[in-house]
């Protein structure tokens, strides 16, 4: 009997260890270098930094301290990927601390459902079923157009079911963009907004949950590569296994990082004719799940080099 005792109670130092880790994960920032070999033959790198799912809250001064160094990575263009907002008044502290980048660094997003509606209190098991979306009577309104318009006026590019054309480090990049499909509002625009589409020197599709009709529309609009976030990487990852669920229809292997789709990655064996997948596992979680296991919050500096 005092053996038994003894070993639920140890089983219990561990499981409580575990989650005063997992809090203090979701304050381990991080930032991702990956290459990207899509460019032209003999053209220079082009510098892309991906952030996604901020989830800003006023009170995450660490968090914000961050995003704000971030422009310290000089990149030649932002692509953010939604979900900025968890809190009414968050809109202030993220413009102040993407005030560097909107300042100085071309940029495109689109919009995630945490952009338009606040976070609620939810049974994590839900996560589990097929379609883990909760849809509520009485949804919480969060200020998105302030946002939106801040972005705008510093001359960012709103690519909510839109497709338009920015300049970066000398280069043309074509971007198509939708709203948010963990919402059912994604809409692929069908003509290009721009004829400098055609000859640009990169095709981004970007999106913020990377569910697979998205994923198809892109490729089969022949992008060079689609970047997406909205997983979290699965937010809590078991050692050796990896994430248990992705938050929407793509499958675990691509829940985060650089993939291939349809099929591998464009340089491996097998994978010609696969586009570029960039899947974010962002830099923040709901304020009623703060978390993360084997997953830590990040941001990515993408360089686009030459085939």
């Amino acid at each position: 009997m005092a053996r038994a005792a003894r070993l639920l109670g140890g089983l219990a130092a561990v499981g409580a260890a575990g989650v005063a880790y997992a809090h203090v994960e979701t304050k381990l920032f991080t930032v991702r270098h990956v290459t990207v070999p899509v460019l032209p033959p003999g053209q220079d790198d082009l510098r892309v930094l991906h952030v996604s799912d901020l989830h800003v809250v006023p009170s995450q001064r660490t968090k914000l301290a961050w995003i704000r160094s971030l422009a310290e990575l000089q990149p030649d263009l932002v692509v953010d990927t939604g979900d900025n907002l968890a809190h009414r008044d968050a809109v202030g502290p993220l413009l102040d601390a993407l005030e560097p980048l909107l300042a100085s660094t071309p940029g495109v997003f689109v919009m995630g459902s945490n952009d338009y509606f606040g976070p609620r209190p939810k049974n994590p098991a839900r996560y589990l079923r097929r379609d883990p979306r909760v849809f509520h009577a009485e949804p919480i309104d969060l200020p998105w157009q302030d946002m939106v318009d801040a972005f705008t006026a510093a001359g960012w590019k709103d690519l909510t079911n839109r497709r338009d054309v920015v300049r970066a480090a000398g280069r043309t990049v074509a971007c198509v963009g939708v709203d948010d499909p963990h919402l059912d509002k994604d809409e692929l625009p069908l003509a290009p907004a721009s004829p400098d589409g055609a000859s640009a020197d990169l095709r981004l599709g970007v999106a913020h949950a990377p569910y697979v009709r998205v994923l198809d529309a892109m490729h089969a609009d022949g992008v060079d590569a689609v970047l997406a976030g909205h997983t979290h990487g699965g937010q809590l990852r078991v050692p050796f296994y990896g994430a248990l669920v992705t938050n929407c229809d793509l499958d675990r292997g691509r829940v985060s990082g650089l993939h291939g789709w349809p099929g591998p990655r464009p340089d491996a064996p097998g994978g010609a004719g696969s586009t570029w997948l960039h899947v974010s596992a962002g830099a923040g979680t709901s304020p009623y799940a703060p978390v993360r296991f084997a997953c830590r919050p990040e941001a990515t500096l993408l360089t686009f080099t030459a085939r």
